[in-house]
């Protein structure tokens, strides 16, 4: 078992089937798994992404200004957060969104110290608004916090097992690693995870699993250190396939 992971979530995956907004259903059975690990004594810090309601790069190739674009993109993961820290706290789990852009109202600012001492207590850290910059992924801003928290390692769950050599959503016969190097993600473009992000995993030796969020009890078998997803770390070639 894990002791502390930060726990990377896409905005879409707060939508459920839908391409757009926030299914309460799906956002309760996420907080249920959440509070399972975090009732099993592991520390958890989540970011959460805003693609269900605003994607900063498909709105500048719609020649929307990049900047502005992002900072809306930042917004919409605040959204989610609320939505998420309102799931989790019905469930009894002491929770707190943090924010990268100040809005005091609504959550705290995102102070490390501050971050750290919630998740010494015992409470669940949702740190929302990216890392307040424009041209910065959720992903980065997920390795970023899970640095700074000193997280054994980031989680991302996303809709397919792991990492393929290939799309599985598009290519059936796609092969999934199950283990893989960082430098062997970033020379094969393998775009399941931001290059930035890997490049930050790799100069700070922080592994990274990628699993399958759509499968139940996926996110404790994650935190237990069970044999599910990718593992991205230092190995020197890519490990066995299945």
């Amino acid at each position: 078992m894990y002791k502390r992971i930060l726990l990377k979530l896409s905005g879409q995956s707060l939508a459920g089937k839908g391409e757009f907004g926030i299914d309460p259903t799906r956002v309760a059975g996420l907080a249920s798994e959440i509070g399972e690990v975090a009732r099993a004594g592991v520390e958890l810090g989540i970011v959460v992404g805003g693609g269900n309601f605003f994607r900063g790069v498909a709105a500048a190739a719609r020649q929307m200004d990049r900047v502005t674009a992002d900072h809306m993109g930042m917004l919409a993961t605040v959204i989610n957060a609320l939505a998420l820290q309102d799931s989790l706290e019905r469930q009894g789990i002491a929770t707190r969104v943090m924010t990268a852009i100040e809005m005091r109202q609504v959550a705290e600012p995102y102070i490390r110290r501050r971050a750290m001492r919630h998740l010494d207590k015992g409470r669940v850290a949702i740190f929302a608004a990216g890392t307040s910059n424009p041209y910065f992924s959720t992903d980065t801003a997920a390795v970023l916090r899970a640095l700074e928290i000193k997280a054994e390692v980031i989680a991302k769950g996303t809709r397919v097992d792991g990492v393929y050599d290939r799309d599985p959503l598009k290519e059936p016969g796609a092969t999934l690693f199950r283990e893989i190097s960082y430098n062997d993600v970033l020379a094969r473009a393998l775009g399941v995870v931001d290059a930035t992000a890997v490049a930050m995993c790799r100069d700070n030796q922080l592994p990274m699993i990628v699993f399958n969020l759509d499968t139940p009890g996926n996110i404790l078998r994650m935190a237990r250190g069970e044999q599910i997803g990718t593992v991205i770390n230092g190995v020197q070639t890519p490990a066995g396939r299945l």
